[in-house]
């Protein structure tokens, strides 16, 4: 059977137009997708082929969409009803696909209901001696909220959830989501519904993937109930293999409601993540050890494992360590003696763990090439200093994935560590220590001082807010799963982050919308974790898509929200402010079209319009320390909570 026969569909780059590859079981393909981005190339790690869609498009042979008849738009909207049944189904083919996320330890499954998914979802809630449990539905009012939750989980997890959408418009819908978790190297398996008979028909109903595929790592669309099991294992497979990333495979509801008969799951495999070899282990042991002021660089690790691993070894070696993860989860503990500003920054030898400007650096594999000189910046510092971008790459770039590489050189160093070896290291180590200790000490005062002066003011004060927080959850399994760039970012300086979900970083691609559907998600994580979420929440990213707040409630989330309330897009205020201000017209009309005014919007209201408790909105900063108090006490009983509170810009 060829690939296209297997009706499995996988992405390829124009300039790979032709370009054959093998095919597993039965004709099922695999597109190993680094870095396929709207406008950058793509190299492969998996087998690409052609998915059989015209790669030029002129005027001419441009497809154009179609409206739906009579027939197809009654299905949609809401005005059918179900068909006489003709025959009872004995074994459901969906409850097959069911049973192979169950082994798959999907815990949730994120949905806005769809007619081209109406199998599964029967299947979801029914099938089995536990019913709705492991996966469990969760209801989305939106289908971007439903791929955002996946991310806030995602993140908080480093192991996928998946997200379950209504065929063309629902990937329409969510597809800013997917971008954003995509760039967020994010675990997560999207399924999409495709009702060849009823869908709104449009020019991508053949290859309905084909709209997010720019941001997805490997998608599938088959054609048979056996190749779709195995392409749900594969979906997880390369969602989690490094580098992960959202996956897709399309489900055709015809095959969801077929008869299975006696067809078994197939065996899964787990996926081989490549690590570095034993020399390559033994040289970076001999240079650490060697050293007189190792210095490591850790990136965006996958797992507390990983993180344990990354502090074992620099404790066995007395490096300094910085913890470069701006924009994802948090990879070291924040204040490990190690850790902090007080080092002496003249590295003789300098490891880096997923970050590349090191003497040696292991890397990856990343979304993006590592051929691309775009893979030597920082992170996502090449975007903000496009000088970076003409940075070679260092040989000593090695392409292996760091996580799976710490025992290596941890088992290297501990064998070639000796009594004379060890006292020194004990005395570097001590000395780091009380230099970040003064550093931090200092830091701390003088974040103090500079926060002081609004203590008292209103509306309320955003670093008060956090501080005033931070000792009632310190104690707590806590995570922030919030961005923070919009409210000042003061945890950093005020709380002690030391688990890989304590914060979940900053918006990797930034769309707005992201932030109550990702808090979200890491409650859903959280639930069952005897852990709590807090979500300190922007007042515009809350209106793109509020409805997640009724999701919070109705699935019982331990998510506090505290709405950082200032009623408007600031950031846009303030360049409106400045455009006319070097134009000379005045700043008087600059809060037209950039504020929250006539009416205000009161949150608390809207939160409990959804049914979550909630309070404000409240101005002054005492009511909000009782505030915040209540709501603490509200989610460890597992009830969500939102506090409007009105804050000072930023």
């Amino acid at each position: 059977m060829t690939s296209k026969e297997s009706g499995i569909v996988s992405g390829k780059t124009p300039s790979e137009a032709g370009v054959e590859l093998e095919a597993e079981r039965g004709g099922i393909s695999r597109r190993g997708f680094i870095g396929a981005s709207v406008a950058g190339g793509a190299s492969t790690v998996l087998p690409a082929v052609a998915f059989g869609v015209e790669n030029s498009v002129t005027e001419t042979s441009r497809p154009a969409s179609t409206p739906p008849d009579a027939k197809k738009m009654a299905r949609e909207v809401g005005s059918s009803s179900p068909p006489e049944p003709l025959a009872t189904v004995r074994r459901a083919a969906s409850d097959l696909m069911v049973q192979v996320l169950r082994d798959l330890e999907i815990e949730y499954v994120a949905l806005n209901p769809g007619s081209s998914f109406e199998g599964l979802q029967e299947s979801l809630i029914n099938y089995g001696e536990r019913p709705n449990h492991m996966p469990e539905v969760i209801s989305a009012m939106h289908e971007g909220a439903a791929v955002d939750m996946a991310h806030g989980y995602g993140r908080s997890e480093g192991k996928p959830m998946c997200a379950l959408l209504q065929g063309t418009v629902g990937l329409q819908n969510a597809s800013m989501a997917i971008y954003q978790a995509y760039h967020g190297h994010t675990p997560m398996i999207i399924l999409a519904g495709n009702d060849e008979n009823n869908f709104l028909k449009v020019h991508t109903g053949e290859d309905i993937a084909g709209l997010v595929r720019p941001y997805t790592k490997w998608d599938a669309q088959p054609k048979t109930l056996e190749d779709t099991l195995v392409a749900l294992q594969e979906a997880y497979r390369q969602s989690i293999t490094p580098p992960c990333a959202p996956t897709l495979v399309v489900l055709n509801s015809e095959i969801q409601k077929e008869e299975a008969g006696d067809l078994q799951v197939p065996r899964y495999s787990a996926p081989v993540v490549r690590s570095i070899g034993k020399s390559q282990a033994t040289i970076i042991a001999k240079a650490l050890l060697q050293a007189k002021n190792p210095h490591i660089s850790v990136g965006r690790l996958r797992s507390q494992a990983g993180i344990d691993h990354a502090v074992t070894l620099a404790e066995l070696v007395g490096a300094s360590v910085d913890s470069m993860a701006t924009f994802g989860p948090m990879s070291f503990p924040q204040r490990h003696p190690l850790v902090g500003v007080g080092q002496d920054k003249n590295y003789d030898f300098h490891l880096g763990l997923e970050i590349a400007a090191a003497d040696v650096s292991i890397t990856g594999p990343h979304l993006k090439s590592i051929t691309d000189r775009d893979a030597a910046g920082i992170g996502f510092g090449w975007k903000e200093n496009p000088n970076l971008k003409r940075r070679p790459i260092p040989d000593t770039l090695i392409a292996e994935d760091a996580e799976a590489s710490l025992p290596l050189i941890i088992n290297a160093i501990e064998s070639q560590l000796t009594a004379s070896l060890n006292s020194v290291i004990v005395e570097r180590i001590e000395k780091h220590s009380e230099k970040n200790r003064s550093a931090r000490i200092n830091s701390l005062h003088k974040a103090i001082e500079k926060k002081r002066p609004g203590w008292h003011g209103t509306p309320v004060s955003l670093a008060r807010m956090y501080a005033e927080l931070w000792p009632m959850i310190k104690d707590l399994d806590w995570c922030l799963a919030s961005p923070s760039n919009f409210t000042g970012r003061h945890h950093r300086e005020l709380w002690d982050h030391d688990k890989p979900y304590s914060y979940l970083g900053q918006y990797p691609a930034a769309a707005l919308g992201y932030c109550l559907g990702a808090s979200a998600g890491a409650a859903l994580a959280a639930r069952s974790r005897d852990r709590i979420v807090i979500n300190i929440q922007g007042d515009g990213d809350f209106n793109f898509m509020p409805g997640t707040v009724w999701s919070a409630v109705h699935h019982q989330l331990p998510m506090l929200t505290i709405m950082h309330n200032n009623r408007a897009w600031h950031m846009e205020l303030m360049y409106v402010q400045y455009m006319a201000g070097v134009r000379g017209r005045g700043t008087d009309r600059a809060h037209i079209g950039t504020t929250f005014r006539d009416p205000y919007i009161n949150y608390a209201k809207l939160a409990e319009g959804y049914g979550m408790k909630s309070e404000g909105p409240i101005s002054d900063p005492d009511e909000m320390v009782a505030a915040l108090q209540r709501g603490v006490d509200a989610v460890k009983r597992g009830e969500p909570y939102l506090i409007d509170v009105l804050t000072q810009p930023r």
